[in-house]
């Protein structure tokens, strides 16, 4: 975006006019000239970013500011950059940086700069000369008081603080009864032969929500034991599908996979997958077909067995899902329909107004609004996103919105139309927001992402701006749920563990994203489909492997490069030929090579001065250089899942970071625990009075000199620590009282006997969220109940002799507690009105329980209870009929006598406890996984 280009490159402006007085000697008041210029462009280009695509002079105005101000940034970045690498081993980088001037010592050098800058002036100004002839001819800009453009450039403070929406029930909107139909054909017991149901219909019309509910029924999924979920989409790749229902069938099942099998050809992975399901009940979905020949390519890896298996496809295309079902298997196509106008509106208002009724004298435009979505729930959504940010007392607002809503519709294109309201959506956005929309286009299509993976690189890249009271990971969060909200980004659930919540986006919001992106030249993404590259962007995404990554351009105005670990055959040689060979990638921001196959520390990154972000999550690298230390602008370093043990000392000379993440979790399928390993960090730590985010590092190394440091990290809000000695205690508990923002907190004794001294904080932090506690308590400390924005309490080790939960039943917030190995007590107690807003409860080793009550009006709204390896527990909690909305309760590696209690022949059979739960599992686990049947 041209406003985010200018504003940084205003910044950098600002700070060589602040340092560099004797560099700039003769030609300061051009740079202050420049500067100025820049300013008064500054808000004219917030308008002119949300028309730019309705007036073509405006669209090649902005282009050209933008171009400018990339031209100048990289003339200020190259020459930081030369500054750095003549200073790479001296202290104090951002100290000497005032001092610039001293380090050029030609006038060459001085004059070279100075002229460029000179020709970046001269353009600003020609441009700038026609800023006053386009603000009268567009007639763009607002009137004093206007809302129609202030309401949609907004500050980020008018943005709803919502959490991001999941599947709610708005979104399952008219979906019933096509669901209903689907899963009784699913589940017919007079067809055994394998058979294929193909639902067809257009983009945007529901197709995906609809088989992902029919795929998670519980009937369907008590029938159907051995399940994948495949999105095949326009450009897929045969043997990587395969690869993929390989690894769904066996996660299904717990079971590791093979190394071998990311190394076979596509006929021996079709073997695989035939063998495996071969006397099998199965089901695969085929999400997203685009061609008959994707189905001739995979159809022959599902073997035609006689134990009622099922295929479904969707598609958009009637031809490819009626190919499905014409040979080597049954079935038939179903038509998606579209929502009736009943539907419709029900969708519109619930999105548009909350749930509230439509007030009246915005009925009539609504109505038109509606009726240009066709009963399309993507388009229907969409809109209402929009519209439920406008004031809904100033009828203008609307009446603007639906003006530029029915221009350009088509009547005859459906598709044609969506698109349409998907560009007024991202049109309508605040102007903050849109750049951090457009980096959504670097990432391969059907990738699911986290939240906070994005937002880091949103902060990385300087789109997230400061908020009072708030870190930019929580002002990024805003901007992610307002996106979530505006249905820009959707929310789904892990087709294995349904706990674990991603986001995606839509093909047809992607191919809008891809569009914008591509118009404004804001990213480039290279893959196997397309290897070449057309023209040098800011921001470069690469899903191929190197060989495949051709092109003759300079690459030398790059400043992101992100590499899809599984999608590029990259090593640590290959990774240096990159750097030099493309090269000029020496000015880079962001480089996230997660999942990369690198076994080493490539050396070429130390010499990237201008690295802000930096991530090697899930590669093989196993130590850093002491070089590390010259990369002073770094802000967050991302060594999840690596193999990196310890911190060298010359961490502490990156005084900018605010992010460390370094814990690598260990697989082990046997266990009900999560088990992670941190690393060895300089006892000095506190030293880096930045950090927000460290974890999980190890105490043993630094002892009491490190837990001390801890102290001085005044802006920490996540911290982890491994290895804790009962000694550590006093001085942890006094660092901690120091650490008045922290929001997670996690603290792991050396081993299960080692005792958690934790007892002596007084003033605990009391926007604490997440506690985690591993090591022996004995007893619940007292600060704890008094953490009253707490979310998430986990015990493990704890041996607590009392009953916890009436300590912790008055937690206004909190909304799941769990005990491993936490309580040796017989008996618990949840009182009437005790924990109001818990949803998961789980117990796992509690040895000697004997008997939980549940009284009731305890746990309202509690979801899920899991009770494991409490083998002494005699029956069901008593009162666990009171718990209108459990959903599941999970009875794992239990006595007989509960077990026994719990078959309906029995004559004390407590089954009529848990009848209204709508899963009730009974299983093991032992070393090859969970092993689960449903209760029915």
């Amino acid at each position: 975006m041209a406003e985010s280009a200018v504003k940084f490159l205003l910044e950098k402006l600002s700070f060589l006019l602040e340092g560099e007085v004797k560099l700039l000697t003769g030609f300061r008041e051009e740079v202050v000239s420049l500067k100025a210029e820049l300013e008064s462009m500054k808000a004219f280009l917030r308008v002119a970013d949300a028309v730019e695509d309705e007036d073509e002079e405006i669209k090649v105005w902005v282009k050209q500011v933008r171009d400018a101000s990339f031209d100048a940034e990289d003339i200020l970045d190259a020459y930081f950059y030369r500054f750095a690498e003549q200073h790479q081993k001296r202290h104090g980088f951002y100290g000497r940086l005032f001092k610039i001037a001293h380090t050029i010592k030609t006038l060459k050098s001085r004059y070279r700069i100075a002229s460029e800058l000179r020709s970046i002036k001269s353009r600003v100004s020609d441009i700038s000369s026609r800023h006053e002839r386009y603000r009268y001819k567009s007639n763009i800009l607002p009137e004093e008081g206007s809302s129609s453009s202030t309401g949609r450039q907004s500050a980020l403070y008018e943005l709803r603080r919502d959490e991001a929406l999941l599947l709610e029930e708005w979104q399952l909107v008219g979906i019933e009864k096509p669901k209903q139909e689907l899963v009784s054909w699913l589940l017919k017991d007079e067809v055994s032969n394998v058979q294929v149901v193909a639902v067809v219909g257009m983009g945007g019309l529901g197709k995906t929500t609809l088989v992902n509910q029919v795929y998670r029924y519980d009937k369907v999924k008590q029938r159907f034991q051995h399940r994948a979920w495949i999105t095949v989409s326009q450009s897929f790749d045969i043997r990587k599908l395969l690869v993929k229902i390989i690894e769904q069938l066996l996660r299904g099942i717990a079971q590791p996979i093979p190394n071998e099998t990311y190394s076979k050809d596509i006929l021996s992975l079709k073997q695989d997958i035939i063998c495996f399901l071969g006397d099998k009940k199965y089901l695969i979905v085929l999400d997203d077909l685009w061609s008959v020949g994707s189905w001739d390519n995979l159809k022959n890896a599902f073997p035609q067995n006689n134990h009622g298996s099922r295929l479904m496809v969707t598609s958009r295309i009637v031809e490819v899902a009626s190919a499905t079902s014409t040979d080597h298997f049954g079935g038939y196509t179903f038509p998606l329909k579209r929502l009736s106008s009943e539907e419709s509106w029900n969708l519109f208002c619930a999105r548009t107004f909350h749930g509230k009724s439509c007030p009246h004298h915005l009925e009539d435009i609504s109505q038109d609004i509606l009726k240009r979505c066709m009963g399309l729930p993507l388009a229907i959504v969409a809109v209402s996103g929009v519209l439920a940010t406008k004031d809904t007392n100033k009828i203008s607002e609307w009446q603007i919105f639906r003006r530029s809503f029915e221009a350009g519709f088509d009547n005859n294109d459906k598709l044609k139309n969506v698109k349409k309201i998907l560009s007024l959506s991202f049109s309508d956005l605040p102007y903050l927001l849109k750049s951090c929309f457009l980096y959504l286009s670097m990432f391969p299509e059907d990738w699911r992402f986290k939240k906070f993976f994005i937002i880091r690189l949103w902060i990385a890249e300087g789109f997230i701006r400061e908020m009072k009271d708030m870190t930019l990971e929580e002002v990024g969060e805003l901007y992610f749920n307002e996106l979530c909200n505006r249905s820009l980004i959707q929310t789904a659930v892990d087709d294995i563990d349904e706990n674990f919540k991603y986001f995606v986006l839509h093909d047809l919001v992607r191919e809008i994203v891809l569009q914008k992106s591509k118009d404004q030249n804001f990213a480039t993404i290279i893959s196997e489909q397309n290897p070449v590259l057309q023209e040098p962007a800011r921001h470069l995404s690469v899903s191929t492997t190197l060989e495949n990554f051709r092109g003759g351009h300079n690459f030398s105005r790059v400043r992101t490069l992100l590499l899809f670990g599984k999608n590029c055959s990259i090593s640590s040689i290959s990774f240096s030929e990159l750097f030099s060979k493309y090269g000029r990638l020496k000015l880079l921001k962001v480089l996230d090579c997660q999942g990369l196959p690198l076994d080493t520390f490539p050396e070429c990154i130390t010499k990237l001065y201008n690295l802000r972000y930096l991530s090697l999550s899930g590669t093989k690298v196993a130590s850093l250089p002491r070089t590390i230390g010259w990369l002073r602008n770094l802000e967050m370093l991302n060594l999840e899942n690596t193999l990196v043990e310890e911190l060298p000392a010359e961490i502490l000379q990156l005084h900018r970071l605010f992010l460390v993440r370094a814990l690598l979790y260990i697989n082990d399928i046997g266990s009900a625990f999560i088990k992670y390993k941190g690393v060895r960090v300089p006892k000095d730590i506190g030293n880096l009075n930045f950090l927000q985010d460290l974890g999980v590092i190890r105490a043993s190394e630094g002892g009491l000199e490190l837990m001390r440091s801890l102290g001085n990290l005044k802006q920490l809000r996540t911290l982890g620590i491994q290895q804790l000695e009962a000694e550590h205690g006093a001085a942890l508990c006094s660092s901690i009282e120091k650490l008045s923002y922290l929001r997670e907190l996690i603290m792991e004794a050396r081993e299960e006997a080692e005792i958690l001294e934790v007892q002596n904080i007084s003033s605990p932090p009391q926007c604490l969220q997440r506690l985690l506690m591993c090591g022996r308590l004995e007893m619940l400390p007292q600060w704890v109940p008094r953490l009253s924005s707490l979310v998430l309490l986990l015990l493990r080790w704890s041996k607590l002799r009392l009953d916890p939960l009436q300590s912790l039943q008055a937690l206004p917030n909190l909304q799941m507690l769990i005990f491993q190995k936490a309580y040796d007590g017989e008996e618990l107690c949840v009182k009437a009105g005790g924990f109001q807003n818990l949803k998961r409860l789980a117990f796992y080793c509690s040895s000697g329980l004997r008997k939980v009550t549940v009284e009731q009006g305890a746990m309202p709204k509690l979801q899920e209870l899991w009770l494991e390896d409490c083998t002494l527990l005699e029956e069901v909690p008593s009162g666990v009929e009171f718990l209108a909305c459990l959903n599941t309760l999970a009875i794992i590696n239990m006595g007989d006598q509960l077990l026994s209690k719990l078959d309906r022949s029995s004559q004390d059979s407590d089954f009529s406890r848990v009848k209204h739960v709508p899963k009730v599992y009974i299983g093991s686990r032992d070393a090859d996984g969970l092993h689960t049947t449903k209760l029915s």
